[in-house]
């Protein structure tokens, strides 16, 4: 017999005698530990799964150890902005043995619950057929669709006068650039004077 529980926000699918490694959680080792957040219990076909947990199911462990992971190294870092964060990280863990895995009492709800929907699924069957009927008439629309297209190509023909307006300012660029040249050029010629004074 298996079960999927939630610990730590996290799922783990745990058998009785597994030992399984979760986000800490508070114990000595030694002492026991009850998951009653039970998902889904389940040995061969026989299989109860929770809506979203079973009441009344419970997995029970013993705490073997608590523990550190290896560290992690954390670094931002961020360029041409004088900006470098460096530390690291160990993340802490507990060890549980898995002794006992208690299933719930209530196995017939699953059942009933799974007949219901197949009544809607038979009820959902004409609709199928009544939105397969409709389906002509939507191809009937779709070439009007297919006029709408010249126009996107219309849209497409103006891009490239966009474009041109981009080669004009491209143009304009270098007469800034010398325009810098030559202020930096003036400022070296001012501190050059001031260093002669």
């Amino acid at each position: 017999m298996y079960a999927v529980f939630r610990s730590g926000g996290k799922q783990y699918r745990a058998a009785k005698g597994d030992v399984l490694r979760l986000e800490k959680i508070e114990g000595d080792e030694g002492s026991t530990v009850k998951f009653d957040e039970v998902l889904l219990v389940g040995e061969g076909s026989d299989i109860k799964v929770g809506s979203p947990t079973l009441s009344g199911s419970t997995v029970s462990g013993k705490v073997v150890r608590q523990g550190k992971s290896r560290k992690v190294t954390v670094v931002k870092f961020k360029r041409r902005k004088n900006y470098l964060r460096q530390g690291s990280h160990r993340q802490f863990f507990t060890e549980v043995e898995i002794t006992g895995i208690g299933s719930a009492a209530k196995a017939a709800t699953p059942k009933k619950a799974a007949a219901k929907p197949a009544a809607h699924k038979a009820a959902a069957k004409p609709a199928a057929h009544k939105e397969a009927a409709e389906k002509p008439a939507e191809k009937a629309v779709a070439p009007k669709k297919a006029a709408a297209k010249p126009a996107a190509h219309k849209v497409a023909a103006k891009k490239p006068a966009k474009k041109k307006a981009a080669k004009k300012v491209a143009a304009k660029k270098p007469a800034a650039k010398k325009a810098a040249i030559k202020k930096t050029a003036s400022k070296k010629k001012a501190k050059k004077t001031a260093a002669k004074k």
